[in-house]
């Protein structure tokens, strides 16, 4: 598998939850395990590109596949724009939904690079917050939004 660009080579049970596989086999511990019933989305990764709640998933059907998890996002120690729109915005309070959020912000952003504040709570409303009710979260996608698309228009 590919994990956060780089190929990887690694043994699980065959019965290992992916989301334990990410944590304890590869020592990524920014996926968090919440419910452990893909219901509060704190364990979302993506997956070939898709967002997947990795609770839900075993370890051995990613044999092959390309998966990122929050490690991946920053550049050595340069920020990715949706990591900096979050601090910036205030988009996190306790940090434990924080590493997934940011994922399906990253997802969201490739689908619809200008989502509306609707479109946003939608999107993320598979992931749960206790403690910042929202509004710092839909501000930090919609400034996310902005800097991805100076970034791209700078790079044009």
């Amino acid at each position: 598998m590919t994990v956060n660009g780089k190929k990887q080579r690694a043994l699980a049970e065959p019965r290992m939850l992916l989301s334990d596989f990410v944590r304890h086999g590869l020592g990524l511990t920014g996926t968090h395990v919440g419910c452990e019933h893909g219901v509060c989305g704190a364990c979302s990764i993506r997956v070939d590109g898709e967002v997947v709640r990795s609770c839900l998933m075993l370890a051995v059907q990613v044999d092959g596949c390309t998966i990122e998890t929050i490690e991946g996002m920053a550049k050595g120690d340069s920020l990715h724009p949706i990591q900096q729109a979050f601090q910036e915005e205030h988009g996190l309070q306790c940090g434990f939904c924080t590493p997934a959020m940011v994922l399906t912000t990253q997802r969201l952003l490739e689908e619809s690079p200008k989502p509306s504040e609707g479109e946003i709570r939608e999107y993320l409303s598979g992931n749960i917050c206790r403690c910042t009710g929202y509004q710092g979260i839909v501000a930090s996608v919609q400034c996310a939004a902005r800097k991805i698309a100076d970034q791209e228009a700078q790079q044009s």
